[in-house]
């Protein structure tokens, strides 16, 4: 018994050869996402209840904007990321303010790192310019996806995030369509721990 519980502990104990090291895991079977990556992720993004518009040129994106509040009677008021206050929203009749999100505004405009196509989803990254209260306070959340941001898969995207920046930011947020909950009687409600309405914008 002890030989046996000795044997144990001194493999527990060696360190792994580099050659066993370098052996890559077997890479487990990945669901079909299809050529097409735009059409995929706006689809299954269409199906998780997310509007989805585009692909447009990035100077065009305040007057689709614009367009879709009116179409919904929202304010053209809303809070945004620094990346996004260069557009020209004062043309489409849009004010913003470059800030995080508080209780009581309604429109957050944010740009995400990347999407999945696999499952609709938006990752998004925050920091210090990026507050993550833009796409998590405001009732409604409008998000700017680059077509080129489109991955086909949860691996890629976390490979591209490791890629670009090294480091991991201190929080990734992934959505994917509005905020849902089925706790009250097993009835989907929209709107119940964050926006209950999301538009993505791609960006061609």
């Amino acid at each position: 018994m002890n030989d046996a519980r000795t044997r144990i502990l001194a493999r527990i104990r060696t360190p792994r050869s580099a050659a066993a090291e370098a052996v890559p895991r077997a890479q487990p079977p990945l669901p079909m996402v299809g050529n097409d990556l735009v059409a995929a992720f706006s689809e299954r993004a269409r199906n998780l209840v997310s509007d989805v518009l585009g692909p447009v040129a990035r100077s065009e994106v305040p007057a689709v904007v614009a367009s879709y509040l009116r179409e919904h009677q929202l304010p053209l008021h809303a809070v945004c990321w620094p990346s996004l206050s260069k557009l020209d929203w004062a043309t489409a009749g849009v004010s913003v303010e470059i800030r995080a999100a508080q209780g009581d505004d309604l429109i957050g405009m944010n740009e995400a790192f990347c999407a999945l196509a696999e499952t609709g989803t938006l990752m998004l990254l925050s920091g210090p310019g990026t507050p993550a209260a833009v796409s998590l306070l405001p009732e409604t959340h409008v998000a700017l996806l680059p077509v080129s941001r489109i991955v086909a898969r949860m691996e890629d995207a976390w490979a591209l995030l490791r890629k670009e920046r090294g480091s991991l930011p201190r929080a990734v947020n992934f959505v994917s369509g509005p905020s849902r909950t089925a706790d009250i009687e097993q009835t989907v409600t929209l709107g119940a721990h964050g926006p209950y309405r999301v538009l993505i914008v791609l960006v061609s």
